[in-house]
């Protein structure tokens, strides 16, 4: 019972009972009302702050329709500077023992002349060591003359592969016939590069973005628009050299020259750019 409900029943003692019955239900509909209007007005209140949250409003924002995406690629070509040769022995012998033993004994000169044309030893790499059995398929023939077929073991085979950076490219022919005389006799390929090719990719990165806002300003005038900002730029792919490729050969029969003639060209190193750009009136 509240306050002002006692005070009611406390005054109006000794008067008609009718009325202050009459005046107690007025007083508690009274409460009542005051209770839901004000229950009524806390989700109201709620609600508009939680409007407000969930409607605020980024000044950065971009509509998707404002925006233009640009992928463009770039080429710098620059004469090299390295190559790197790719060149080995394969020996041949009835024991394995003696494929291995033949073989080590080619690469070992092969050392010493690359030793000797002033190639460091961090710039030699042995790779692709290999020992397998060889075959020949002889056909007989029986009493009743049906042919038949066996393999038969020939011998072995053993073979070893070194990769070889060069630097100085005058001399390249020249390094590649010592392989020769070396007891060299297989030859995988030969490639071309730079020592340091960071400048060459900063300029193809340089150019590619100079293409994409070339083109998206293209873009923008024939819309009607203007290239407003850039949004977002990504790089894609790699930056590997695109070099001169020679493929594999026996070296006795490709080195017959006195000095074997090599052309290094020019090799491209390619950046990609991804672009999106902001378009407003």
């Amino acid at each position: 019972m509240s306050l002002l409900q006692g005070w009611i029943i406390k005054s109006t003692q000794g008067a008609n009972m009718r009325i202050a019955r009459n005046l107690l239900i007025s007083s508690s509909a009274l409460i009542l009302a005051g209770t839901m209007a004000a229950c009524a007005q806390m989700p109201a209140a709620q609600n508009a702050s939680a409007g407000t949250m969930t409607s605020s409003y980024h000044p950065n924002s971009i509509q998707p329709e404002t925006t233009l995406d640009i992928s463009a690629e770039a080429t710098v070509k620059q004469a090299p500077d390295i190559a790197y040769i790719n060149a080995g022995v394969q020996a041949e012998a009835d024991t394995a023992q003696q494929a291995m033993a033949d073989q080590a004994k080619a690469m070992n000169s092969m050392f010493e002349a690359l030793a000797a044309a002033g190639i460091p030893e961090k710039d030699m790499q042995t790779s692709n060591l290999s020992l397998n059995p060889v075959y020949d398929y002889v056909e007989e023939t029986d009493g009743n003359g049906r042919r038949s077929g066996k393999q038969v073991l020939r011998g072995y085979t053993a073979s070893n592969q070194l990769t070889v950076k060069v630097s100085d490219l005058d001399n390249l022919g020249e390094t590649l016939d010592s392989l020769v005389a070396a007891g060299g006799n297989t030859f995988n390929g030969l490639s071309f590069a730079l020592e340091d090719p960071s400048d060459a990719q900063d300029e193809a990165r340089r150019d590619a973005i100079k293409d994409a806002m070339s083109r998206a300003q293209l873009y923008a005038n024939a819309a009607g628009m203007r290239v407003g900002r850039i949004v977002s730029i990504s790089e894609s792919g790699g930056y590997a050299p695109q070099p001169m490729q020679m493929g594999r050969m026996v070296m006795s029969e490709a080195m017959d020259a006195k000095s074997t003639p090599i052309s290094g060209g020019e090799i491209g190193y390619s950046a990609q750019v991804s672009v999106k750009f902001e378009l407003v009136k």
